[in-house]
């Protein structure tokens, strides 16, 4: 029995974090032309340039032509919500009943890591929005966007962290998946808001 509502559990969020996702992925129409080729021409220096400029086409018409800055902090606000997306759904799983000892244990594990990534994200963006203000003072320019880039660094790490912690073939195949799919998504995003960061660093360093 205990494995029958696993299951049913499982394609419940499954299905859910679906209408999520697919509601998160509609786009702004009537975009300006000319943000959308900046926003091109920057996500090509990002390991994924067509996630980037999916995930991004939705801010064009918030970003200014050629301002890292606000490219930026649009990436990392992707990023905090894919994130937020895959901790809130791993969180449930937890409290899910009929998991195995070792799959609550590395449920759990992934849900620590993921808890501290959306953390990490949290105070990257207004802390972005600080060195957005300083470009003209060098010093603290460079404190604030090194805290962004350490910490942007931190939430991809514990992203990776949890996939790895789900990599094993012990653990129900299932749920292997449906916490893959949501974190590799917004480690995906995480990397290419971490690209366009540094591109904003080297701009005005």
């Amino acid at each position: 029995m205990s494995n029958l509502s696993l299951h049913f559990l499982l394609i419940f969020l499954f299905f859910q974090g679906i209408l999520v996702m697919t509601a998160e992925s509609v786009s702004v129409t009537s975009q300006n032309p000319n943000t959308t080729n900046f926003i091109i021409n920057s996500c090509k220096t990002t390991l994924y340039p067509t996630i980037c400029v999916q995930s991004l086409s939705a801010y064009a018409n918030t970003i200014q032509l050629v301002n890292e800055q606000q490219l930026a902090h649009a990436a990392l606000s992707v990023s905090l919500s894919k994130a937020k997306i895959a901790s809130t759904y791993i969180s449930k799983l937890v409290r899910m009943r009929g998991l195995k000892p070792r799959e609550l244990q590395a449920v759990k594990d992934c849900s620590f890591t993921m808890n501290d990534c959306v953390y990490q994200l949290s105070r990257s963006i207004p802390e972005l929005g600080q060195s957005g203000k300083l470009t003209s003072r060098r010093d603290e320019f460079t404190w604030h966007v090194s805290n962004v880039q350490t910490w942007t660094s931190a939430a991809l790490t514990d992203e990776n962290s949890c996939l790895d912690m789900i990599n094993n073939p012990l653990i129900n195949g299932k749920i292997r998946v449906s916490i893959r799919v949501r974190v590799f998504v917004a480690s995906q995003v995480t990397s290419n808001a971490l690209a366009l960061i540094y591109q904003f660093a080297e701009r005005h360093s």
